[in-house]
Parts: C-alpha cells; sequence; structure tokens
C-alpha cells in the first residue's frame, strides 16, 4: 500500500517545540513518531525555510535540527502554485497578508498530496477553509481532493 504523501506546513513543526501547548505538543510528537516508523511520506518547501527564518535564533536552531533529522523532501515553488495561491487571496479564501498560507495549500495541491497537515485552525485546518480551497482548485483544473488536517487527524492519539 502506499504510504500518504503529507505537506507539512510551519506550525507542525513549532507545535514539536510547543512547551505552553502541552497537548498539541504531545499530539505533535507523536505524530513524528509515527513519521519515524516510516508510515508517511513527508513533504516542505522553501516557504517552510523562510517562516522557519523568521524564528528566534533558539527556536530556529532547533525546528532546522529537526527538519534535518526527519529529512523530508522540499518541495520547489514554480508560477503555477504563485497564481493559485493568488487565486486563494484575490477569492478571500484568505487575507492577503496570508500569503504563505495560500502558498502552502498552493503547493499541496500542485504536487497532489494527500493532505497538508498543519495547527492553523483558522487559515488553513478547517472544514470551510478546505472546501473553499477545493472549490478554487476544481475551478482551476486540479481533480484530487486537498485534506487540510490536524496532526491529530492522521494520528491514533487522543488529546
Amino acid at each position: 500500500m502506499k504510504k500518504p504523501q503529507l505537506y507539512l506546513e510551519t506550525s507542525v513543526w513549532n507545535f514539536y517545540f510547543a512547551n505552553d501547548a502541552p497537548e498539541k505538543r504531545d499530539v505533535t510528537m507523536s505524530f513524528f513518531d509515527k513519521i519515524r516508523q516510516g508510515e508517511y511520506e513527508i513533504f516542505i518547501s522553501d516557504i517552510v525555510i523562510e517562516e522557519i527564518g523568521k524564528a528566534g535564533e533558539d527556536k530556529k536552531q532547533l525546528l532546522l535540527e529537526k527538519i534535518s533529522e526527519i529529512s523530508p523532501v522540499r518541495l520547489m515553488v514554480n508560477e503555477q502554485i504563485a497564481g493559485l495561491a493568488q487565486r486563494y487571496i484575490v477569492e478571500g479564501v484568505l487575507p492577503t497578508n496570508k500569503i504563505e498560507d495560500a502558498m502552502h495549500a498552493a503547493i499541496a495541491t500542485f504536487f497532489e498530496m494527500d493532505a497538508l497537515i498543519s495547527w492553523n485552525l483558522k487559515h488553513l485546518a478547517n472544514l470551510k477553509k478546505m472546501e473553499m480551497i477545493n472549490g478554487i482548485n476544481m475551478k482551476e483544473g486540479y481533480a484530487k481532493r486537498l485534506e487540510l488536517i490536524t496532526p491529530m487527524e492522521v494520528s491514533d492519539e487522543e488529546v
């Protein structure tokens, strides 16, 4: 059976170290255990690296070390992805100042990921946004439905 292909946006990496949110941190750590066991194929993009670059030096180092340890496949942004992300903004799915979130969704769509994994419940991992993003994707000719879910939804852990 083919392993699920999961795109991990920045919040998932951040919550691995979120001592101020122990429930989400623990679910995230369990999710990463499953990644280490080879249950999923994991992907990121340069957008994740750019967002991590904005973190404080200590946090940035921790995050980059975790990425290095897990070794996700890095997906490259192209003009089609940038155009799709702009559509999400223009259509009002995501606010103008959330272009990175739009890019994450567009990357996961373009590369036909099984799911975009996020702890960003406001802009990505919620039913309304998922339906709106998939509606635009269909109009743009992307037939594969993109699931936008949290690590909890791909894990058998409970909070």
